[in-house]
């Protein structure tokens, strides 16, 4: 394994939280509270609810805890690329 320089890491590291950061902002604050209204209107229902209603509800967690797998997914590759896994 080749040992990069840790700023390469690092930035690369940052790149991954900040575009996961604008998408769970997106989905939280843009599906659940801006386009509440027009997903109620042009979606369709999740069981008796509404999807814009559903999205702030239960949408949001659901996509935050994906997120975080897709973290611990990204980042694991990232270190494995950069020398930092902790596998022998």
């Amino acid at each position: 394994m080749k040992n990069d320089h840790p700023v390469a890491h690092r930035r690369a590291c940052l790149r991954i939280v900040l575009g996961l950061l604008v998408i769970w902002f997106s989905v939280s604050f843009g599906c659940g509270i801006l386009f509440r209204d027009w997903l109620d209107a042009n979606a369709p229902s999740i069981g008796h609810a509404p999807f814009g209603f559903w999205m702030a509800q239960q949408g949001s967690i659901i996509s935050f805890v994906l997120l975080l797998v897709i973290y611990a997914v990204l980042m694991n590759r990232l270190d494995a690329k950069h020398g930092y896994s902790e596998s022998k």
